[in-house]
């Protein structure tokens, strides 16, 4: 099993026609995942890369039962594509779109509520499942089906993060990237909590970073349930300047408040396993799997 995806999740494209959706819907596809349509207003009865293109994500499912969609738009087009697959009934919206405008992301946050629609990003790698599917633009080359979870803000650590649980046998389960904007979709404690339910997870890997209070819901949740799971966390930018924006849209730390070291208190003082470094991660994970 996986979380979020599996092998049954059929995929839309939102801008597939454009040069990076061609691009990505093409990979995903080569590594097996289902996709079954693309959505371009005025395209529609059409076709790319072989697949129908619709002008609006109603036509779309009605006419493929896709229930899961990609957003690749530009950031000001980005929201009314998700609010369309939202009131679309899509299941599950991957943004990978970055540096969509605070205030559009403020009616997307509108439009989940009562929905029954999980937003992954904006801002996000998106979410892969090895050998089920890959909905986004992370690299397939080190990923590997297996027994721990990645939920991470941040996609370069991911990368190096699934290639070190690859290469330890442990594998993943699923690769959650959440994004690095400040105000997205699904957040690390709603990770958590799909990861306790998934009998595929036996462990899972929390990547964080400075700024935003993601982390420390995290921490609130892991204390308040008896998770029955190891959960080893690292939390990067202990060695920022505050004030400072790192690039990401959620990274900036200030008045003392979402710091790399308050972060690892939370989480530790919660029972998760603290990596001071990246090359730490996997082999924290094996010993509390009790495979060391």
């Amino acid at each position: 099993m996986a979380v979020l995806v599996d092998e049954h999740t059929r995929v839309l494209v939102q801008g597939m026609t454009g040069r990076a959706g061609t691009f990505y819907t093409d990979l995903a596809m080569r590594y097996g995942s289902t996709y079954v349509a693309g959505v371009r207003p005025g395209k529609v009865g059409t076709s790319h890369l072989d697949l129908p293109v619709f002008d609006t994500v109603r036509q779309a499912t009605e006419a493929t039962g896709a229930n899961a969609s990609l957003v690749l738009v530009p950031p000001h087009k980005a929201a009314e594509a998700m609010i369309e697959a939202i009131e679309g009934g899509i299941g599950l919206v991957v943004c990978v779109t970055e540096r969509v405008p605070v205030h559009d992301m403020l009616r997307v946050r509108a439009a989940l509520r009562g929905s029954e629609t999980e937003l992954v990003g904006p801002n996000s790698q998106g979410v892969l499942a090895p050998g089920l599917c890959k909905i986004g633009v992370m690299a397939t080359s080190n990923a590997t089906a297996g027994r721990v979870g990645i939920v991470s803000r941040s996609a370069s650590l991911t990368s190096e993060i699934v290639a070190q649980t690859s290469a330890a046998g442990l594998g993943q389960s699923t690769t959650i990237g959440v994004g690095g904007d400040l105000i997205h979709g699904i957040g690390f404690r709603r990770c958590l909590e799909l990861f306790k339910d998934d009998p595929a997870t036996e462990g899972v890997i929390l990547i964080g970073e400075i700024g935003g209070s993601e982390e420390e819901a995290a921490a609130d949740y892991l204390a308040s349930v008896d998770y029955g799971k190891p959960v080893v966390a690292l939390v990067v930018g202990r060695h920022a300047p505050t004030q400072r924006r790192m690039g990401h849209a959620g990274t900036l730390a200030v008045l003392g408040g979402g710091t790399a070291d308050a972060k690892v208190r939370r989480l530790q003082d919660a029972g998760a396993v603290i990596a001071q470094n990246a090359d730490e991660v996997a082999g924290l994970m094996r010993q509390a799997l009790g495979d060391a």
